[in-house]
């Protein structure tokens, strides 16, 4: 059965997901990448974006992520219309990666960055890797060379981090340095495998 012994583990948007789960990795956890399972359908499905949106959002056969970011993040209707292209695509994947996870028995987690948004994932236990709003929008800027309103747009696109930190078993705290998150991370590792 899938998802019987996995750990969700979700944020929001430059709150440090990625740095965690590589973290986790390095402490033994199995990790399921919903991200790098969304990248390849969406290359799968370069030719439904560019009937959907337009062909300058796919060149040579790959979808242009940062042009057609832009449109999804400002455009409500657009993002509904490609998560209904993807998201059960997407859905049957991490099934199939669970159902495969569950035979090797343990904890594993699932990095689902929109596991709140989407409620399609029947999990009990979340991790939020957590960053206060403030901090997202400088990281987010920094990192994606994003401007204010760009940044804010990719923000409220999503469900309010201190929302997600309500709802979660674990909390990731990554509002600090490396240093600190790494002790974070090492803290909810124990927590996870001590407590199964």
């Amino acid at each position: 059965m899938a998802f019987k012994h996995a750990v969700a583990l979700t944020g929001g948007i430059a709150s440090g997901k990625s740095t965690a789960c590589n973290l986790l990795k390095l402490y033994g956890l199995r990790v399921i990448d919903a991200d790098a399972i969304a990248h390849r359908i969406l290359d799968n499905e370069a030719d439904a974006v560019a009937r959907f949106f337009g062909d300058e959002y796919v060149a040579d056969g790959k979808v242009d992520r940062r042009r057609l970011g832009q449109l999804i993040f400002s455009d409500k209707e657009a993002r509904k219309q490609l998560e209904a292209l993807l998201h059960p695509k997407i859905r049957e994947e991490i099934v199939r990666q669970s159902e495969v996870q569950e035979k090797l028995g343990g904890p594993y987690i699932v990095d689902i960055p929109l596991f709140f948004e989407t409620g399609s994932y029947p999990i009990e236990k979340v991790i939020v890797v957590y960053a206060p709003r403030e901090i997202q929008k400088k990281r987010l800027i920094e990192r994606e060379g994003l401007g204010e309103e760009e940044a804010e747009a990719r923000l409220n696109a999503q469900i309010d981090i201190e929302e997600k930190r309500k709802e979660a078993t674990w909390v990731i705290d990554n509002s600090q340095n490396l240093k600190h998150l790494q002790r974070e991370t090492e803290r909810i590792f124990n927590q996870i495998t001590n407590t199964r």
